[in-house]
């Protein structure tokens, strides 16, 4: 397996590939998105390569397919309201938010094939969308419901902020390794 990072130019070319990972990853549980869904995230792909800051980490088998991605933007300030972001923000509160993600690396979705699992391609996916994350500071959403998602992030290193997102996705945010606000939380 290789890993590499691409920007937004770079990650069109492997969009079908990346599209067929993040099917076979998010219509299975416990995600369960609709198969039409989630055929539509390549085209979400191509706005989100239009962000500031965006990266996107390839895992590339040895015929150059893609086994597993992730993808990552620097969050803006003032912090969105759209799609979870309010959630967010009514969790955390303004404070929280302006200081700890407004500005900070944003890692948005990461997907590894079901035959690439248990291979370090994640740990090396999510490594590679947040070694240049400003100050240390990254962070990202996932769902309490997908257990094995969540033990993965601790594993890593990742901080679980004790306050949930409201809402019925069961979300939590995570800080990075190296967040400096992630010292003061348990791992």
């Amino acid at each position: 397996m290789q890993v590499r990072t691409v920007g937004g130019e770079g990650v069109r070319a492997y969009a079908d590939g990346i599209g067929r990972v993040y099917a076979e990853v998010f219509t299975a549980p416990p995600w369960n998105e609709d198969p039409a869904a989630a055929g539509q995230y390549t085209e979400r792909l191509a706005t989100d390569a239009e962000r500031p800051g965006f990266t996107a980490g390839l895992a590339l088998g040895a015929d150059g397919t893609v086994t597993g991605f992730a993808t990552a933007w620097t969050t803006p300030a003032p912090f969105p309201a759209d799609r979870s972001y309010g959630h967010v923000a009514r969790a955390l509160g303004p404070g929280r938010v302006r200081e700890w993600l407004s500005g900070a690396l944003e890692v948005d979705e990461l997907a590894v094939a079901p035959a690439a699992r248990g291979t370090g391609t994640g740990a090396a996916l999510l490594a590679a969308v947040t070694r240049e994350a400003p100050d240390g500071r990254c962070w990202l959403l996932t769902s309490v419901h997908a257990a094995s998602t969540v033990r993965f992030y601790r594993r890593a290193g990742w901080h679980q902020l004790p306050a949930p997102v409201p809402g019925k996705a069961g979300l939590v945010v995570f800080l990075g390794p190296r967040h400096p606000a992630g010292a003061s939380l348990p791992r």
